[in-house]
Order: C-alpha cells, then structure tokens, then sequence
C-alpha cells in the first residue's frame, strides 16, 4: 500500500513538473556580497509560448520582474555554503510553479561570463507597490545608491508625478541615505503606475555627480472593485420558443486589472432558473422550456449574480436584474359568449344589420393574432346574408344582403365560424363556429314573375303581330296568378306589346337587330305585374335577336385620294364594311363595274379590304370606279367610289393633293381679292353714271377737238340732256363745237326705258371723217376722230392720227393709247382718274367680265375691234351718254 501510495505521489510530481513550462532549478554564481540591483539570472520562459506568467520571490531580498529576471532588492552576503530561495511561477487563477534558485560563492567555482559582475551605472529594479496597502505611513519602498557615492559625499533629490506633480505628496527620499518611502495609499485604478525622477549632488558643490535616473513605481492590483452591468438589461423572446432559444447577453466590466482573476466575471440567475439559463462567463441568456406563456405572464424579471475572481466565494458580486418581454403568437382562437344567437328580418328587406355577435380573444389586442375574421359556412347557400368584422370591437355583423321570402322559408339557420387574420400556431385548438337563428317576417308582396329574367330568342325582321312569348307572374301569397295585369314598364324601341290578361308577347313593329337599341344582339325589356291588391312586380324580358342578311356591304368612304408615283401606277386601299353579323358579313367579295374595266384594276383582296389600282397612266383629275362587293352569301351590290388622282403631299395615311393643300392655304386672301375687286367694280360703275347723268356743261378735250362732254348732276329718267358728239378733223374747229371741214356729225341717243324701271341702250350710227391737214413738219395724215367702239356706235375724241387704212400697225395703236390714258390721266374738277390700270392677283382662271382697265386689251393688228373690249363701264357709259344724246 505504501508503495502504490509513493508510486501516486511521484506520477503526479512528474505530472506537474511536465506540465510547468518554467525549469525547476536555476544555480547562479555570484560574488559574496551582492550589491542591491544586481541581476542574477532570468527564468526561460521560451517554453511557455503565448502564456502569461506571474512571479513573486519567497525571499524579500529578491524581486522578480514580469519578463522573468531575478534582481536583489538589497545588499546581500552569500557564505560558503551559498544562499537558497524560491521563485513562484503561476497564471492568472490557475496552478503555482516552484522554480528554486541556488546562489554560491564565486570562489567555489569559475565564474559564468553570463554572470560577471560589471561595474553599473546606478539603476535600481522597477519598484512593486499594492494598492490601498493600509498604514501606518510613511512606508520604506527601496534605497537607491550612486556608485559616485564610493569617492564623494553625496545627496538625493527626487521629482515628477508622485512628488511635486499631480499626484503631489506620496513619495518622498532620504537625502543622505537614498531611502525612498510612501506616504499614503495610492489606487491602482486611478494611477496604476508613477514614475519620477532621482537626482545625485555633491554635497559640498551641489553639483551632480551622476547622470538622472528615472524610478518607476508599479502599483499593484487587489481586489477592490466589484463587476458591474452595462448595456441594456431588456430583452424579448416568442412566448412558447422551443428550449435553447437565445433570449440576450449580458454585458459587465470590472474596474480591476484586466486579464487577472479580479476581472473574471462569472454570471449566475439568482430567479427564473426554472425558466432560463445563463452561460457562465459569456452572459448569454437563453430558454430552459418551451412553456413560456405570454398570456399567463407578459413579463419576467431575472436576477443575476455577477461575481468576479471567476466566480470564488471570495470574489467581491453585484445583482442586476434583466427584464424579459414575451411576444405574441396566434396560439389563442377567437371563442364565442353564446352556444346560439338569434335574430329577425322581414321579408323583402335588404342590406339590414340583423344580429352583432361578440368574441373573446386572449391574443395581443390590435394584431392579426386578435383580430376576428368570420365566414358564414351554412345556410347561405343563395347569398342572402353577408357578414363582416367591427373593427374597433372585433365583433361580427351579419347583414341581409338580398330580400327573403317568408313563404319559402320562415326560419333560416346559419353556421357562422371565427376565425383570426393570422393562422393558429403553437396550439392543438381551432376555429370555433355557433349557430344562427334568423326568422323572416311575413309582409304583403306584390305578384312574382317566374323566372325573374325570362330569355326569348327571335329572327329580326319578323311580321308585325308575330307571338314571340309568354311572360305571366303569381302572388306569392295564394299562389295563383288571377287577377293579374300586365303593361310594358320599359321597352325602349317599341317592337313589343305585352297582352294585358295573358302576358303574351307579340311584335308591334321591325325588329332589327342592327339597331342602337340592341347590344351585343339582345333587345332588354321589363314588364310590370299588378294584382288586384295594386302590388306591383317587375320582371326582365331579354330577347336575342337572330340575324338575318338584310344588309349589303359597303365603302364607307366613298371618296379617296389616289397619289401619283413617278414611274409606276398609283393605287389605294379600299375597305368595306357589312354592318350583319357573320356568317352574313366577311369575306368580302371584289369585282369591278364594266365601265371600269381597262382602266382599272384590283389586287391584294383581304376578307374586308382591296386594292384599287390604276391600269394605265390616267391624267389627274377625279373619277367614278363602279365596284361590286359581295358578303360571304353572295349577297351585295355594285358600289360607286369617287377617286381623286393627284399629287399629293404629307405623310403615309394621311396625304392630300396639292391643290387642296393650296386651296386650304390661300382661300382666304383669294375670297378677300374677289371681294375687293367688286367692290371696285361697284365704285367705277356709279362714278360713271355719275358723270353721264349730270348737266350739259361742255368739256373742251383739246385745244383743237370738236367733240364735248355735257355735264349733268342728274340721273336718268330725269332732265334730258342731249348733246351732239361730234367727230372732226382737228383742223378748223371752232370752241363752239361746229365742225368745219365737211366732216359727219354723229349724235349719241339717250336710253330707252324698258317696263319696270329698266333701261336699254340703243343703238346709233357711226361715221368716220377724213380730214387731210398739215403737220409741223409737212406731212399730210388722214384724221379720224376718237373711236371708243361700243357696239355699234363710238364715243368720240379728236387728235387721235391713223397713218392709212392700209397700215395698221402698232404705231397706231400706241397714238391712241398715249391720248386716252393722257386724257384718263387728268384730275380737272369734277373728273376723276378712275379708269387706269388696275394689278390684282391672278385666281387660277379668267374673269367673265374681263379687265376693268381702260386699256386692258388690244383689237387686231390692223382694225380697231379692240375697243370693243374695254369692259362693261365703258359700254353702260357710252350706251347712256349715246341714248340721252339721242333723246335731246
């Protein structure tokens, strides 16, 4: 037994010494007096890899820093035998390893050159402070030395944070001896590390001997401090999640030294442990069941332990509490108060509330898991009644939606189900239904007509009187149908005539089915029932109306434009339209008139369109193209369409010829020039009878004429004027108007006045004097007087010259022409230069009345015929003046 007690023991030193990553031994050479600071090995730490490891020394002659060095803290004497310690190697919260340090005496064996003793510049080891270590104060922390102290009197002076700088007044050093010493208790919390500066002077030339050396208190963490909460402590989860459910994390932090054991916090509920679990050091909450009712509790509160120090019973713990909302699943079905409900209606009646039918429902209020939907599942098999939902109180409102009829059912009984908007989870329940009673109130009705809508079927265009139907009602009270009239409530075109005692249906007038007052080939009507009772009923009478090939096809444009293309025939699409229904309608059939053929032609025919084409060039201009079109009985006519060749502008489909795009543009400004232009007709024509019909009062034409105007400011038939124009060689005329010379008078008779007012011009004679006379320059002309031709009389005026009879030339006309526009020409008086050539825009073709100039137009080349086309002011003048001369 005691061996396999000593066999145990050694297994698990081997164990633990296999599982230190540190050496068991460390042996170090060292002189016999070790002065304070010196460095005498370092614990190799390489087999530790990432592992952090602290250190204390058993001996308080010693310090070990956190990288693993050995350093005396004071001065200290190694005997002969040596000197023996220990070293401490753990990590944070878990195993402690023993690392045993062994000094000896330099003499006893060669020195390591690792551990040769160099001569040092002073520099004490880092010095280790806890926080809040309790008084009494000042405390002794190290002692610091000069080497510069072996051959001078030296002192010591300290400064920095700690000293003389915030925090003020916590350490403070001896001057002669270099011993440093605390003053109060620091907190590691607040300043987890201080460093300050010492300074060596000789005493007696206060100057330094030694270069400042900086000295770095660590204060070293207890713990003090407690973990805390942080972050919300509110969380939701769904009422009846399944176990495992993740519910939230709770968050805390320590104030202590991080990564040690004084932060590691440990979490444990304290309540609802039956109900949740934590992870211990992660905080995750999560569900323990998946009973979790938002009905029986909507929130939960949880307490939670939050210790540190990994959870040992001498960690310092706070309590927080986490609160826990449930949310709502569709795990409750709306339930009814009533196992029956019952309500009343009277027949005929429509869109009346009957009955509003409340629920309960344990679910969220407001959300689809509560909101109430209802289905009526029985007894509305003629959708009668209709029901809905009150959305304020989740009730149920049944309505009547069409009338019911007591003799057809006193009672009815419904089956109306709740249901909720979303579906049940989470539950073995479902939808509850109750029974509904309605009874339908008896009232007195007016004769029924069975079937409500009656369907009749006829051919259009039967014979007047043509029985179609029969269309009788009943009163539903004695279920006979005596006594009963009938009369047309509405019958739009009159075809029908119902029989006032038997409801028989007969035609009055042409049904057709083409009609406006037919759609879709049915003809509605409604007829009105009257009992003796004076209640009255109305039922439907829908007739589908047959067709018959009663109509021919079409072109329902008659009139197309046909546009020329250069180097090919023009041709246009022709549709036509059968306004029968099929099969009396397309296809179409196209043929051409007998006078159309040769000239054109047609291709491409569809079921309701051709192409009409020309068959030779054919000048523009419009045309008459007969066409037959056929429907698909053969039944149709010849047709006429009227074709426009043209050249045409626009786009394709919507082209126009030329022509009538000008005729468009411009007819404006040519209705305007046609307007103005007779209107200065109008004006020439009264100024002209104004000048013949005034008095007699002699107007010399020249200084030799022998002809005279008389001037009278009266109109026919008023004071006669009669004058005598007289035409005479120039030569030898007095002022008196005698002709001298031999030469003919011709006297200008006035107008006859035909029976109702009007006048007509006569006729007079005309003669022509010769008169051989003397030029300036000697030679001798034959002189002819004016002869303005009207007819067959002249208006004459001296001066004008004819070379010969033989010779007519345009010399001769230009001589007459430079002394009549010379004389038309003048403003003298009461003359006004009325009649000159006028410029007016040219319409497209001549005017039947010609040119109102005075010298418009020129007779032949060798006569005077001209004159006879001067115009119609000049006749009316002429035949005035000629019959007034006539009459006087």
């Amino acid at each position: 037994m005691r061996l396999l007690s000593g066999s145990v023991l050694l297994s698990a030193v081997f164990c633990q010494w296999v599982l230190a990553c540190v050496p068991p031994h460390i042996r170090v050479e060292v002189p016999a007096v070790v002065q304070a600071g010196y460095v005498l090995s370092r614990v190799n730490l390489f087999p530790c890899g990432q592992k952090v490891l602290f250190f204390t020394a058993c001996d308080p002659d010693f310090t070990v820093l956190s990288d693993g060095t050995i350093v005396t803290r004071r001065v200290t004497r190694v005997t002969t035998e040596g000197k023996s310690f220990c070293v401490w190697a753990h990590e944070q919260g878990q195993q402690k390893w023993r690392v045993d340090v062994s000094l000896t005496h330099a003499d006893e064996a060669p020195k390591a050159p690792v551990l040769k003793r160099f001569r040092r510049r002073w520099s004490p080891p880092p010095i280790y402070l806890k926080e809040n270590t309790p008084g009494p104060y000042p405390k002794d922390l190290e002692q610091i030395g000069s080497d510069s102290s072996q051959n001078q009197t030296v002192y010591y002076r300290i400064s920095g944070p700690g000293v003389d700088q915030h925090p003020v007044d916590v350490f403070k050093v001896e001057t002669l001896s270099g011993m440093l010493s605390v003053l109060r208790p620091l907190d590691r919390e607040e300043f987890p590390q201080l460093t300050f500066t010492a300074r060596v002077f000789n005493k007696f030339t206060h100057k330094e001997t030694d270069l400042p050396l900086p000295i770095t208190v660590h204060i070293e963490d207890v713990n003090d401090n407690a973990p805390v909460a942080t972050g919300r402590l509110q969380f939701t989860v769904v009422e009846q999640s399944p176990p495992g459910t993740v519910v939230g994390t709770i968050n805390a932090t320590d104030r202590d030294e991080p990564n040690t054991s004084h932060t590691k916090i440990k979490y444990s509920l304290l309540s609802s442990a039956e109900l949740f679990t934590i992870h211990s050091f992660s905080g995750v909450i999560t569900t323990r069941t998946s009973t979790l009712d938002r009905e029986t509790q909507a929130k939960l509160f949880v307490a939670v332990e939050l210790r540190d120090m990994g959870g040992a019973s001498d960690g310092l713990s706070t309590t927080s509490t986490a609160t826990i909302l449930l949310t709502d699943i569709n795990d409750n079905p709306p339930t009814f108060r009533e196992t029956i409900y019952k309500g009343t209606v009277e027949e005929n009646q429509a869109d009346k509330l009957i009955l509003r039918i409340p629920v309960d429902d344990k679910d969220l209020e407001g959300t689809p898991n509560w909101q109430a939907v209802f289905k009526i599942t029985k007894g509305n098999q003629n959708g009668n009644f209709r029901v809905e939902t009150d959305p304020k109180t989740n009730e149920a409102l049944l309505y009547v939606s069409k009338p019911l009829d007591h003799e057809k059912g006193a009672v009815v009984t419904l089956e109306l189900v709740a249901q909720n908007v979303a579906p049940l989870v989470g539950t073995g329940a479902s939808w509850r239904s109750v029974p509904v009673e309605v009874r339908v109130g008896n009232v007195d009705e007016g004769p029924e007509f069975s079937p409500p809508l009656l369907v009749l079927r006829v051919k259009e265009n039967v014979p007047n009187g043509t029985l179609i139907g029969t269309y009788t009602a009943i009163d539903p009270e004695t279920k006979s149908g005596n006594g009963i009239t009938y009369y047309e409530e509405s019958e739009p075109a009159s075809w029908i005539r119902v029989a006032e005692n038997t409801g028989e249906l007969r035609t009055t007038n042409t049904i057709d089915r083409e009609s406006k007052f037919v759609s879709n080939g049915t003809y509605n009507m409604t007829v009105r029932a009257v009992d003796e009772s004076k209640k009255s009923g109305v039922g439907t009478v829908m007739i589908i109306i047959d067709d018959i090939n009663d109509n021919v096809p079409f072109f329902p444009k008659s009139y197309v434009v046909l546009c020329e293309k250069e180097g090919q025939l023009g041709s246009v699409l022709l549709e036509a339209q059968d306004i029968d229904d099929d099969p009396y309608s397309a296809p179409f059939t196209f043929e051409l008139g007998d006078a159309a053929e040769g000239k054109w032609k047609l291709k491409d025919a569809k079921d309701t369109s051709v192409v009409l084409q020309q068959a030779t060039a054919m000048p523009m201009g419009e045309y008459e193209v007969p066409l037959l079109v056929k429907d698909r009985q053969g039944t149709g006519g010849e047709q006429v369409v009227r074709v426009k060749v043209c050249e045409c502008v626009g786009t394709t489909g919507a082209e126009e010829c030329v022509a009538q795009r000008r005729s468009v543009v411009l007819g404006v400004g040519a209705v305007l020039a046609m307007l103005l232009a007779l209107a200065l007709l109008l004006l020439l024509f009264l100024l002209f009878i104004f000048i013949c019909t005034t008095k007699r009062e002699k107007f010399y034409l020249d200084d030799n004429g022998a002809g005279m105007l008389l001037k009278s400011n009266t109109e026919a038939p008023g004071e006669e004027v009669t004058s005598d124009l007289r035409v005479a060689p120039p030569v030898g005329e007095d002022r008196d108007g005698l002709v001298k010379g031999g030469a003919e008078q011709t006297t200008l008779t006035s107008p006859t006045a035909f029976p109702g007012g009007h006048q007509t011009l006569q006729k007079s004679s005309f003669h022509t004097m010769r008169h051989e006379f003397s030029s300036a320059t000697g030679h001798h002309d034959n002189v002819y007087g004016t002869a303005a031709h009207y007819g067959d009389g002249f208006y004459g005026d001296t001066g004008y010259v004819k070379y010969s009879d033989a010779f007519a030339t345009w010399r001769t006309n230009e001589l007459y022409l430079d002394r009549k526009i010379g004389y038309f020409g003048e403003e003298d008086e009461d003359r006004y230069a009325a009649d000159l050539l006028k410029h007016y825009g040219y319409e497209g073709e001549g005017s039947p009345a010609g040119s109102v100039g005075c010298c418009s137009e020129l007779g032949g080349d060798e006569t005077l015929d001209f004159l006879d086309t001067l115009g119609p002011k000049f006749r009316t003048l002429a035949h005035i003046c000629t019959h007034r001369g006539e009459r006087e």
